[in-house]
């Protein structure tokens, strides 16, 4: 592994990792020398990723949290740091998206779920791991965003609006802690084959239609974003903050 690119005896949460761009970004951070905690909701799947992860060579401990529970995202941090003894790297990676459909007929419950998973969440997670980053001399937030944060996808609303609401945050966080040699930055990416944006990419004609306005001519897989992870989390990214890093395969370039 290059030195710019190394996470050795790096300590790096990662939630929304049962599966998806979270499980690549733990496989890839792993490989990278780093130990992983991996969240989400459910235990039982995040076992088996933690054993995939372990017969790869990967040192990781799988605790379940709710990304839309304070008390279960400070418990997280707790746990990390009793295991492992501190924390680098955080990586705001879970996500729900519970309405799709005109946004004036979403429901009050809908915007406040979203918001409290994909805003809160990861608000609640970086206070939380912040004290500890400043313990270490510095490190690392990552959050996932969309580039339906960047322009409102269709029938995507509410997502939209907590995703360009994520990316502000980032920005946010950057200022606030520069100071503290903590870089936060942000990822956007575009379509992407996993289980939660399987409504998109399962529909034949959304799928086409943006395969078509792709210049890479293809949807993105997980693997695709993993690389981008990793080089925040290190110190390749050392002097970038505040940014947020597009990744869609071109289809956000602007078109005559």
């Amino acid at each position: 592994m290059p030195s710019l690119f190394d996470l050795t005896g790096k300590i790096a949460i990662i939630t929304g990792a049962s599966r998806g761009i979270g499980e690549a970004i733990a496989q890839r951070m792993a490989e990278a020398g780093a130990k992983i905690v991996i969240a989400s909701r459910k235990q039982e799947s995040l076992d088996a990723v933690a054993a995939d992860l372990r017969a790869n060579g990967a040192d990781v401990l799988p605790i379940a949290a709710h990304n839309g529970d304070k008390a279960a995202l400070i418990a997280l941090v707790e746990q990390a740091v009793a295991h492992y003894g501190g924390i680098d790297i955080v990586v705001n990676n879970a996500a729900t998206n519970p309405h799709f459909g005109p946004v004036l007929e979403a429901q009050d419950s809908m915007w406040l779920k979203t918001l409290e998973v994909n805003l809160l969440g990861a608000f609640w997670l970086a206070q939380a791991v912040v004290p500890h980053l400043k313990q270490r001399g510095g490190g690392k937030i990552i959050n996932v965003t969309s580039v339906n944060g960047l322009r409102p996808g269709t029938m995507q609303g509410i997502y939209s609006a907590s995703k360009a609401a994520l990316i502000n945050l980032t920005q946010t966080l950057a200022m606030e802690l520069g100071g503290d040699n903590i870089q936060v930055n942000a990822i956007a990416p575009g379509l992407i084959k996993t289980k939660f944006a399987e409504a998109l990419w399962s529909n034949e004609s959304i799928l086409d239609t943006v395969t078509a306005r792709t210049p890479a001519k293809r949807i993105g897989e997980p693997d695709d974003i993993a690389g981008i992870a990793v080089f925040l989390a290190s110190a390749a990214s050392n002097y970038a903050t505040g940014q947020t890093f597009v990744v869609d395969g071109g289809i956000t370039v602007p078109l005559l």
